[in-house]
């Protein structure tokens, strides 16, 4: 008698480590994640400078990426960061070859990278991608909005705590790398105001810094220690996109 044997089953797609890849229909989906092809961000790459040509568009899936504003005097300051909950490429996205602002990777890491010919054919292709980016855009703006406030209004100290916290949620991780030089450059103080909040932060046993290595000690703590622009930008994710950045496992 003859053994009827039932078709190998393909295994079911794994959801895309990137939230707006994984918040597509499954179809769409796998179109993009065909499209795209896996890179590996190294610390302080530079993806595309300030008004240079955009050749790719990314959704990093562990690394992360900071956006520098940079100003006719030289000098540097950060004013978004892009984790696996979002993509460096929105201006791409508004029909734009070009961004004034310098993609510079903060975070090592994976990421999945497309062209932009291919990426502008995704979008002709699927209604839900560019529906979910647009929102997108609308979170990264009030972003933006919020951190040009929070960089005129607040001290240091407290918005230290938010660029801590901010870092963290997009490494997944308690402790990652980072020098006073850097966080001077992403806040865009001087050395020694940031040597100065660094210490206050330690001193109340928020954090610890040593040898380039920073550990959230009281995630709680930090939070409190923050200006509310953290919160905001948190809320802001979760009411327009339904969730924000993954917090740390503890």
């Amino acid at each position: 008698m003859p053994v009827t044997r039932t078709p190998a089953r393909s295994p079911p797609p794994q959801p895309a480590a990137n939230a707006l890849i994984a918040a597509l229909p499954r179809k769409d989906r796998l179109r993009l994640l065909a499209a795209c092809e896996p890179v590996s961000l190294a610390f302080a790459q530079v993806l595309s400078p300030p008004d240079g040509k955009t050749r790719h568009v990314y959704f990093p899936t562990g690394g992360f990426i900071s956006l520098i504003a940079v100003t006719n005097a030289n000098t540097h300051i950060e004013v978004g960061l892009i984790g696996d909950e979002g993509m460096l490429g929105i201006p791409v996205f508004l029909g734009v070859n070009m961004s004034p602002l310098e993609a510079l990777v903060q975070g090592a890491g994976p990421a999945l990278r497309i062209s932009t010919a291919a990426f502008r054919n995704e979008l002709a292709l699927s209604p839900a991608l560019r529906a979910r980016l647009s929102l997108y855009v609308s979170v990264v703006h009030s972003q933006l909005a919020q951190t040009a406030a929070c960089n005129r209004f607040h001290v240091v100290q407290a918005r230290m705590a938010r660029w801590l916290l901010m870092t963290q949620d997009r490494s997944h991780a308690h402790t990652f790398s980072i020098t006073h030089e850097f966080l001077s450059y992403m806040l865009g103080v001087r050395r020694v105001g940031v040597t100065a909040a660094a210490t206050a932060l330690q001193g109340l046993n928020l954090i610890s810094h040593e040898r380039g290595k920073m550990t959230i000690l009281d995630r709680a703590g930090l939070e409190s220690a923050a200006c509310g622009c953290y919160q905001a930008d948190r809320d802001t994710y979760a009411r327009v996109l339904g969730r924000g950045p993954a917090l740390p496992l503890h």
